[in-house]
């Protein structure tokens, strides 16, 4: 790999960017909000086929988004021991043989993420790394516990250890339209994070349009989300081209307004080298680079690093290695 690339692959923002303290709760803003769904899927259809790199360059694009990665186990078998293995992994995504051939240094993923009662083996297992912990909350993943247990589980997460809070809002907010309920839920779990960074996880499958999933991005923004995530992963229809080309552009409307960057999780079902390159190609395009780093960009994914090693692989060797000689701990 050459050393611009290198370069380039490795570049990372020199501090966090700061957090996102919201705002008045605009309604004539939101009610201006509107969703050219057929548009939006024209725009989205190109992308794959248009943004193809090869070679060293795609080496560097995939090394960028290993370090955007959000390494995620939220099974119900759960075990220390797993945690642990996959904190190994986060430690070290890429085999070293790898790396030297490449010509890179050490590189990390962007956190892990794992349920309440896994923080401590992560925070054991992380001990000396500066890899960020994200916690799901809020009666993740449906958000229909009651409110004042929700509350209390962000109190908990963070007094764990928790570095990040990923919230689930309640859709039937923004299945009604009743935005004013949603910010003031959205500002609650805000306090309750405290200096950890929230999270807000729209469920962007079940919100029944793409208009509704403009506004909800947009009334997060508003309460002091500073990131919008597409998924849990447990729904039916998660991360897609066109709902991330529109939390995308309410990420660039709010910037462009208030001054304020606030970062995007797509999560659910990107499991593809190719495909992480397609959403930093669309994060690079409408953003800019600026978001092409894990303070402000993030994958939940448990498999997509799997195979983004095996591409690198590829690349180094020229063959192909089997799946399960990258496992993800």
């Amino acid at each position: 790999m050459s050393t611009t690339e290198k370069q380039r692959a490795a570049q990372l923002p020199q501090k966090m960017e700061p957090r996102n303290d919201g705002m008045a709760l605009d309604l004539d803003w939101v009610a201006s909000v509107q969703a050219n769904t057929s548009a939006i899927e024209r725009r989205a259809k190109t992308l794959p086929a248009r943004r193809s790199v090869k070679k060293d360059h795609q080496a560097a694009w995939l090394l960028r988004a290993i370090t955007c990665i959000d390494l995620t186990t939220l099974a119900g078998d759960d075990t220390a021991g797993r945690v642990a293995r996959l904190c190994a992994k986060a430690r070290q995504p890429v085999r070293q043989d790898i790396l030297d051939s490449l010509g890179m240094g050490p590189i990390t993923t962007g956190a892990v993420c794992v349920y309440h009662d896994m923080i401590a083996p992560a925070r054991a297992a992380l001990e000396g790394a500066n890899i960020p912990i994200a916690a799901v909350s809020t009666g993740f993943p449906a958000g229909l516990s009651p409110f004042h247990l929700r509350v209390r589980e962000i109190e908990e997460s963070v007094k764990a250890g928790a570095d990040e809070i990923d919230i689930v809002i309640s859709r039937r907010h923004v299945l009604t339209q009743d935005w004013q309920a949603l910010y003031d839920e959205m500002r609650s779990f805000r306090a309750a994070c405290g200096e950890a960074h929230v999270k807000a996880i729209l469920a962007t499958g079940e919100l029944g349009s793409l208009r509704n999933v403009a506004r909800a991005s947009l009334v997060c923004m508003m309460a002091g989300a500073d990131f919008i995530k597409t998924s849990t992963g447990k729904e039916s229809v998660n991360a897609t081209l066109p709902v991330s080309l529109v939390m995308i552009r309410a990420i660039r409307e709010y910037q462009e307004r208030t001054g304020v960057r606030v970062g995007y999780k797509p999560a659910g079902g990107i499991s593809k080298a190719k495909d992480a390159i397609t959403y930093l190609a669309l994060m690079k395009e409408e953003l800019g680079e600026r978001w092409l780093a894990p303070d402000l960009f993030r994958f939940g994914a448990s498999s997509l690093l799997g195979d983004i090693e095996r591409q690198l692989e590829h690349h180094v060797t020229g063959a192909y290695s089997a799946s399960y000689r990258h496992a993800a701990g």
